[in-house]
Order: structure tokens, then C-alpha cells, then sequence
């Protein structure tokens, strides 16, 4: 206490000085429209950006929130284009759904061997099984191989053994979907016959001949053609959607007939 009785004492000159200058502020201010609205702008100003700096940093902290709800959003809109075939449907009912998605995101990715191999963080856990599709926001990427309690093996489109359904989208003529192993933005869509009118920048999508993915998800576009060797065919180069270097979140596809239509289908061949 005496300490700032002494302190008090030794600078009350300039105190007194800082006193009655504010005090002239605070009347200039009050007297002159002028003056206080120039005060309350600079005031305003002040706080804006001090709540615009705060907002940023909490927008910035809430982006693991953010993009989780964007993820769902996108699900529960996913479902509906996979289940549906009227888009401008704004309910699912889940009695009729032929498919179910499960979310996930990669945590290691391979795409300059021969064999490619993506892993998820999703497993059995959470009901993910081989054979299952899986797809991006972009597009086509590949089937689940082998599964773990909480992960699972992904075979890329980027794979030598991989072999999809696919189709051209307006004209519907589908063949076979490979890889070269050449690059990894490019994969090739074979058995298309001759007789069959193609043109650079064609979008290619999957066939629905498959039991393991829905009809009319994006694959790429047609970047050139040529004839095969026996010159009855189509080679075509397609240029995925999916940037096959960048991948994050996926959409593992499980198509609830599936069992059905295996079933059917041995049995078919088996009274053969």
C-alpha cells in the first residue's frame, strides 16, 4: 500500500495531466457530432476485426466438426442417388434401399506399383466385408479385399487384376474396365465393338452389370481410342475423375441384393 502512495506521490504532475486529459477527450467527444462519430467508427472498427480474428481462429478449430457434417451431408445424398432413380426424391425409405454406404477415410494409398492397394480405417466392425465397392465423392476407386477388426484392404482400379463392369453413358454399349499399369491417371475400357460411335471426352461410368456396384458411378472421361489387334474392338483410354495421388474420404458401397443374386446365379448354373 505505501508502495503506491510513493508512486502516487512521485508522478502526480502527470497524473493529474493524464486525468484532465481525458476528461477533455471524453467532453470534446460528447460536444461535437463530429468527433463522436469519428470515436465510435474507429471503436467499431477496432472490435470488428478483433471479432473477425476470433471467429477465424473458432471457424478454424471447428473444421474437423464442419467437414464430418459435410460427410454425412453428402452420405445421406449419396444414398438417395444410389437408391433412387427420381434425384428430386427428398425422402429414402430404408425398407426399399438396395444399398447402404458406410463413410470412411484413407490411411495408406499405393499407385506406382503393378498392384495397388488403398487401406481404410473401416473393418468388420463396421460391417465392412470383402467384396464390397468403394467409391469418392469423385468417383469409382475400388473393391475391398481383406478386412481387419477395424480396417481394410482396398484393391485400387489401379490394380492388374482389377476387372469392372463399365459402360459408355450415352449409349450404354459396356465392356470390360483394366489397367495397364502405366500411369495412374489412366485406365482402359475394353470389348466396346467397332460398330460403336465414339468421341473424345465421353464420360465412362459403371455398367451395373456387377453385383458389387450401382449403375452410373463416375469413372472418367474417353482421352483417345484405337482398335485393337484383332480390329473387331475398342481400346479406350479413360481418364479417371479421381486424382488417384489425393485420396481422403470414401464411400464403402454394400449392395444388400447381392447374396440373392449370387445365389440365383450358382444355382442357374448349377441346373446347367
Amino acid at each position: 500500500m505505501q508502495q503506491i502512495i510513493n508512486f502516487i506521490l512521485r508522478y502526480k504532475n502527470f497524473l493529474l495531466y493524464l486525468f484532465l486529459m481525458l476528461l477533455c477527450i471524453g467532453f470534446t467527444i460528447q460536444s461535437h457530432s463530429y468527433h463522436q462519430s469519428h470515436f465510435f467508427n474507429s471503436s467499431s472498427w477496432i472490435s470488428g476485426n478483433i471479432y473477425e480474428t476470433s471467429s477465424g481462429i473458432t471457424s478454424y478449430f471447428g473444421l474437423k466438426k464442419e467437414n464430418k457434417k459435410l460427410v454425412e451431408e453428402n452420405k445421406r445424398l449419396r444414398l438417395l442417388l444410389l437408391n433412387t432413380k427420381n434425384v428430386d426424391s427428398v425422402a429414402l425409405d430404408s425398407t426399399q434401399m438396395a444399398y447402404t454406404i458406410t463413410t470412411g477415410k484413407v490411411i495408406k494409398n499405393s499407385y506406382s506399383g503393378h498392384r495397388n492397394y488403398i487401406t481404410i480405417n473401416r473393418g468388420l466392425r463396421d460391417s465392412v466385408k470383402p467384396d464390397m465397392g468403394v467409391i469418392t465423392p469423385q468417383g469409382l476407386l475400388g473393391i475391398v479385399e481383406n478386412v481387419s477388426e477395424k480396417y481394410a484392404t482396398v484393391q485400387s482400379i489401379l490394380n492388374e487384376k482389377s476387372s469392372i463392369n463399365a459402360k459408355l453413358k450415352h449409349t450404354n454399349h459396356f465392356g470390360s474396365l483394366k489397367w495397364d499399369a502405366k500411369a495412374y491417371n489412366l485406365v482402359q475400357l475394353v470389348d466396346i465393338p467397332r460398330l460403336v460411335p465414339l468421341t473424345v471426352g465421353d464420360t465412362i461410368v459403371t455398367g451395373g452389370m456387377s453385383s458389387i456396384f450401382p449403375e452410373n458411378i463416375p469413372i472418367g472421361v474417353i482421352q483417345k481410342f484405337d482398335l485393337d489387334n484383332s480390329k473387331s474392338f475398342w481400346r479406350i483410354q479413360v481418364a479417371l475423375f479421381n486424382d488417384m495421388t489425393n485420396l481422403k474420404n470414401v464411400y464403402v458401397v454394400r449392395n444388400l441384393e447381392r447374396q440373392e443374386i449370387l445365389e440365383l446365379q450358382e444355382e442357374t448354373e448349377t441346373n446347367d
